[in-house]
């Protein structure tokens, strides 16, 4: 992953010299998509996202083999502001990778503004960075209601079916401290792991914190679980 680390820098200083031309068409990302070798996919709010499943890994929790889309796929994503270009993203790494990339993307300016785990058990152990740039090398202190849902502030649910009805879901659900005990409480209710419980950026109002689950199970019954965790989180009173 030092090589993603490599295109993503430069993807992130071609998005800005892009960004700067006065002929730069707002949706047009052709320089960045050429920087990082693949097509990127436009979300809603002006954002393009690029995925990298890391397919070179098999990662197993117990006897199921993890497949790279469902619980391996590092991304950056990219928004412009006026004359600048805004990038957030999620890398997954093994132990030894995790120091030349991080040393990589922060020499050129990359925030790291999040090293954590999002499962629990596997094998081989992977980490998760989250990371954050804005252009020019310096720190990015812009609010959440800045950034689109697109760029990583919104639930994410994955499932991997397993046979016979059953399914393996993971993701992370995206909320406000007041929302947290609902949540949690819901899920282990409906026999739902937590796997992690922590904020992916820095400096964001109002604070949001990710709250990473696990569970293999009928895959309907999952469903109804995740249903009755969203519902929680939305009978909670807004942050002000």
């Amino acid at each position: 992953m030092r090589e993603v680390a490599l295109v993503i820098v430069a993807a992130l200083a071609t998005s800005t010299l892009e960004a700067q031309r006065p002929e730069a068409a707002v949706g047009d990302w052709s320089a960045v998509e050429q920087a990082l070798g693949r097509r990127g996919l436009s979300q809603p709010g002006g954002v393009i996202r690029f995925g990298f499943p890391r397919g070179d890994l098999h990662v197993s929790i117990g006897d199921l083999e993890l497949l790279p889309a469902f619980a391996l796929g590092s991304w950056v994503a990219f928004t412009r502001h006026g004359a600048t270009a805004t990038m957030m993203g999620d890398i997954v790494l093994t132990a030894d990778e995790i120091t030349p990339v991080v040393d990589r993307l922060t020499q050129n300016g990359v925030d790291v503004t999040a090293l954590h785990n999002h499962l629990l058990g596997e094998s081989p152990h992977v980490m998760y960075v989250h990371i954050h740039g804005h252009g020019v090398p310096t720190r990015l202190a812009e609010t959440v209601q800045e950034v689109p849902p697109a760029m990583g502030v919104a639930t994410a649910i994955n499932f991997q079916p397993t046979g016979e009805g059953k399914a393996a879901i993971t993701g992370d659900f995206v909320m406000t401290p007041n929302e947290v005990q609902a949540v949690q409480r819901t899920l282990r209710a409906n026999h739902i792991t937590i796997t992690a419980l922590h904020s992916h950026m820095t400096g964001e109002s109002p604070r949001l914190l990710f709250m990473h689950f696990w569970a293999v199970d009928d895959a309907m019954v999952l469903a109804r679980g995740l249903r009755a965790a969203l519902d929680a989180a939305r009978r909670q009173p807004e942050t002000r």
